[in-house]
């Protein structure tokens, strides 16, 4: 008894250096750990701010810009003709081309992606499916500018074989365009969120005698409904956020209508026309692009926060 407990200091001692060492990297690691974390907050924080000094850009030109224009007329008047003498800033036919083509192109990709999604989701061969989703990450990659002139050169002497009136710009060709260019993301989000669906849903379904086709529309797509809410809004904010195929195919003219096959300009075109330089700064010609884009922003924070509030609402935990 008395040689163990002369051993018990001895082995305390031995063990000290252990300790000290398994405590020093603990330090060590929890350091690292904090700048990591650091860095993150960091990273976080910039994205933040860059996008709080846009909102603050936008908010301070457009104060310039509604005191020479009234919130009233900007938002009622039919006519924008920044450009001209007798000077109108009606933002609704900027807003009414904007919406056009950007419901045509929702039209074409939230169909075709999502019957696309179930298909390479529920049906596709895993070989079939790696050869076509990297296809379509390409198609994302075309330049925009690649865009417009296939849908002025291509898409629009197509539509004209069919409408023999259509003009040679008008809000249809750009808005089919729109869809083709958003497809890839409305597909890959909405795979991604059919895939994350529990095998056993689908299982279960089976065990009720329902087909592959029955279990993909009945089953997995109600069940991924907030994953497909996420991907129709992001390409809500991708089409209203379009420029270079709009202000080359749809013309640039402001124009009130809701006629697809007439020609119009979009918000983010008439920034494109201004911003090149044609009108000296500070001048209201030149603060009324950022009136336009603060409008632009509204409108896609708007459907941001519908999408979030819908994600919520349908959002299932497994």
């Amino acid at each position: 008894m008395n040689k163990s407990l002369a051993a018990v200091p001895e082995v305390i001692r031995i063990s000290e250096p252990v300790i000290v060492e398994a405590t020093a990297r603990r330090r060590a690691q929890h350091r690292r750990e904090q700048v990591i974390e650091s860095g993150l907050f960091l990273a976080a924080l910039m994205s933040v701010a860059a996008t709080a000094a846009i909102l603050a850009v936008l908010l301070w030109e457009s104060l310039g810009f509604f005191k020479a224009v009234s919130l009233t007329d900007f938002l009622t008047d039919t006519l924008w003709t920044p450009l001209f003498d007798d000077a109108r800033y009606g933002i609704l036919p900027l807003l009414a081309g904007t919406v056009v083509t950007s419901l045509i192109g929702l039209l074409v990709a939230i169909p075709v992606g999502t019957v696309s999604a179930i298909y390479l989701s529920e049906f596709a061969s895993s070989r079939l499916r790696e050869l076509i989703k990297p296809a379509l990450e390409l198609l994302g990659a075309v330049p925009t500018v690649v865009y417009g002139y296939f849908a002025l050169l291509v898409v629009t002497p197509t539509l004209q074989k069919l409408w023999p009136d259509l003009p040679g710009f008008n809000m249809l060709s750009p808005g089919i365009v729109i869809g083709i260019m958003i497809l890839p993301l409305v597909i890959s989000l909405s795979e991604d969120a059919m895939r994350a669906v529990p095998m056993v849903l689908r299982e279960g379904s089976y065990a009720t005698g329902a087909t592959r086709l029955q279990t993909a529309w009945r089953v997995v797509v109600p069940a991924a409904t907030s994953g497909l809410v996420a991907a129709y809004v992001l390409g809500v904010s991708r089409a209203v956020g379009e420029t270079m195929v709009v202000a080359i195919a749809a013309g640039q003219n402001p124009n009130l209508t809701w006629n697809p096959m007439e020609p119009a300009a979009t918000i983010t075109a008439y920034i494109v026309q201004v911003a090149l330089g044609d009108l000296p700064h500070g001048s209201i010609g030149y603060q009324s692009i950022f009136a336009a884009g603060l409008v632009l922003a509204v409108t896609t924070f708007a459907f941001n926060m519908f999408g979030h509030a819908m994600r919520k609402r349908f959002r299932e935990v497994y």
